[in-house]
């Protein structure tokens, strides 16, 4: 496996998305605009890494079917490696339905992950996960995602866990884990609490080097050293938030490496993710360094 600074390791599909006047039940509606393109967090993230000037692969499964070629050549046309990919022979990849609101950007998303049995530890290239200066994972493919981080941790990589779900496996990730920023919904889950602070300060307990949790347009929280610190989402009129959350996670990650400053972290997260919201699908509005750097003079 090609060695990169930033190894994505987790889901990833194609996305076939339409912007709509509406979110329709029962009824039908002509499409306003209609993209097909990769997806999925971590592969999102390993393209937004790429995006942002750092090298970087993609470990995770796909099949030999259509989609899952597409998924192959979208990442080779970002420059993104995938020669840890597994391609499973006669299986379906993941696909996923994505529906967006053309007046707020706001979507709904159906996924399927196809028949693909999920990658395994031994499948896992533990040579290019100790030369990496970040490990990317997003909670699926547990099993080799914990090889993974053990394997980061040991040789002080950066884990960053892009944590959106509480499925299975993913507490015994947890201890291993340098950067853990969650959703509202995994932040709510795990700790039992509603409020969002409160719920922020048991994820604190973890004992992760950073903590912190996304809001969507209401921004993020940070935990340093005890203090809730809030940064607040740029103002934007959004095409489509499709992504918004990988995108944060992996220009968090990637800006992480260059300053611990935690609030420094979460603005340039912030930047590109709006950016990315200006743009339909996941990918196509992720911004190169240069574009990120002029947004934040400018904002």
């Amino acid at each position: 496996m090609k060695k990169a600074d930033f190894v994505g390791l987790g889901f990833c599909s194609v996305d076939y998305l339409a912007v709509l006047p509406e979110i329709p039940i029962d009824n039908k509606l002509q499409m306003l605009e209609h993209l097909v393109q990769g997806g999925g967090p971590a592969a999102t993230a390993a393209v937004t890494a790429a995006r942002l000037g750092m090298s970087a692969s993609f470990v995770g499964v796909a099949g030999d079917d259509d989609p899952g070629k597409r998924t192959v050549s979208d990442f080779e046309a970002e420059g993104v490696f995938t020669d840890g990919m597994a391609i499973r022979k006669g299986q379906a990849s993941a696909i996923a339905y994505c529906w967006i609101e053309q007046a707020t950007g706001k979507r709904s998303v159906a996924w399927t992950r196809g028949t693909l049995p999920e990658l395994q530890a031994d499948e896992i290239d533990l040579e290019a996960i100790r030369s990496a200066k970040i490990l990317h994972i997003d909670g699926h493919n547990p099993k080799a995602a914990l090889a993974a981080v053990k394997e980061a941790k040991k040789h002080g990589v950066v884990v960053n866990f892009d944590a959106g779900t509480l499925r299975d496996g993913v507490p015994e990730l947890l201890p291993y884990v340098t950067i853990l920023i969650a959703s509202e919904k995994f932040a709510q889950q795990y700790s039992g609490e509603t409020d969002l602070e409160k719920a922020l300060v048991k994820l604190g307990e973890i004992g992760a080097p950073v903590t912190g949790l996304t809001m969507g347009e209401h921004g993020s929280l940070m935990l340093d050293k005890g203090k809730i610190m809030h940064c607040p989402a740029f103002r934007i009129t959004p095409v489509d938030t499709t992504g918004a959350g990988d995108v944060f996670h992996a220009a968090f990650g990637v800006r992480y490496l260059e300053t611990q400053d935690l609030m420094e972290c979460a603005r340039f997260a912030s930047a590109v993710s709006a950016i990315k919201c200006l743009k339909l699908g996941g990918r196509a509005g992720i911004p190169s360094r240069k574009e990120v750097d002029d947004f934040l003079t400018n904002n």
